[in-house]
């Protein structure tokens, strides 16, 4: 079986801002804070994969590596073979990325509007375009209210808008950054049926999630991976972990 994504020893720093005595009595000393701290992984094709911690765990992070938005400090990121700093095109064309900040999306145009701003932004133009955006409207289940305006939605459709977006280029990958936030506990459920039965069986995708929520991880993921201070404690099978 092909692996989807392979981590390798890889560590993130970001820069430790200073108070006015660090400026005074060390201006050119640099402190880190550490992110991920050498984080080996393998992620399996076809499988769907929870990151379950605490907030400030590093589980946005290491998705956003993955995604090519950060740069590791060292190690080596694979997504579907490609290297993460070397082969950011290709790593970007293979993937879906889904986050639940409605802010990233403009509440003045309508569902479908935005997903055709998002489509040019991938490359994507003319009848390909407008194919795409029918079927993740399709699969979303989101036809009847694409031309109603973003800041109409309910938290549940935005969402789904959300994942209408990251299946624009059709990615063999998709990752999910805690889908279910701010969402009712009804709601939640269906959405997680939704994203399990829909998204990624029905077209046998990877996906790679990241929660704190651990009846989410249970309900969703065939795997998991325990993460805590940047460093993965435990990961396997759902059922053995």
């Amino acid at each position: 079986m092909m692996h989807s994504i392979e981590l390798i020893n890889l560590t993130k720093n970001y820069p430790k801002l200073k108070g006015y005595k660090d400026l005074l009595l060390h201006p050119f000393k640099k402190q880190y804070l550490p992110a991920l701290q050498d984080v080996n992984l393998t992620i399996e094709e076809g499988s769907f994969y929870g990151l379950l911690g605490p907030n400030g765990a590093g589980k946005s992070t290491l998705i956003k590596i993955l995604s090519t938005l950060v740069l590791p400090t060292s190690g080596r990121a694979l997504v579907n073979g490609f290297d993460v700093i070397q082969q950011q095109k290709q790593v970007r064309r293979s993937i879906g990325l889904v986050v639940n900040d409605e802010r990233s999306f403009y509440w003045r145009l309508t569902g479908r509007q935005n997903l055709s701003f998002f489509a040019h932004l991938n490359n994507l133009s003319g009848a390909e375009k407008d194919k795409r955006i029918h079927e993740v409207l399709h699969i979303t289940e989101m036809e009847k209210d694409a031309d109603r305006m973003f800041s109409d939605y309910s938290t549940g459709m935005k969402q789904r808008i959300a994942i209408a977006r990251g299946l624009l280029c059709d990615p063999s990958i998709i990752f999910l950054a805690e889908p279910t936030r701010s969402l009712d506990p009804l709601s939640a459920k269906h959405l997680r049926k939704f994203i399990k039965d829909e998204i990624i069986y029905r077209h046998n995708r990877t996906a790679f999630v990241a929660t704190n929520n651990l009846h989410e991880a249970e309900d969703l993921c065939t795997h998991i991976a325990i993460i805590q201070n940047g460093a993965i404690k435990s990961c396997g099978p759902i059922e053995k972990i």
